[in-house]
């Protein structure tokens, strides 16, 4: 059975940094590309980064400079560091873990919240 589970969101204040981690089980991580999505309430769900298998990254425009993905292998697990956190940051942070399109699985969600 596959598993994502995130962990690490919570309240942060503007401008602080906070580190969510998605640990997987059940699959053969080191082959899946994972990433990290948001959403909140009445939009749709944005990609934030993705990381490649062979370790190559992509960020969208909004957190790019701020974020990091990163991921190891020896642990099937990946994370999202976020700094100089902004209340527009603030969603429900999802890992996503990828073989090809029609073999995907979603974790359960952290949420993160940037308020002062």
């Amino acid at each position: 059975q596959v598993q994502l589970v995130e962990s690490g969101g919570g309240l942060v204040q503007p401008g602080g940094s906070l580190r969510v981690s998605c640990a997987t089980s059940g699959l053969a991580f080191s082959i899946y590309n994972m990433g990290w999505y948001r959403q909140v309430p009445g939009h749709q769900r944005d990609m934030v980064a993705v990381i490649t298998s062979a370790g190559g990254t992509n960020y969208a425009d909004s957190v790019r400079g701020r974020f990091t993905i990163s991921r190891d292998n020896a642990k099937n697990t990946v994370y999202l560091q976020m700094n100089s956190l902004k209340p527009e940051d603030t969603a429900v942070y999802y890992c996503h873990a990828q073989l090809m399109s029609s073999i995907h699985y979603w974790g359960q969600g952290t949420q993160v919240t940037v308020a002062s």
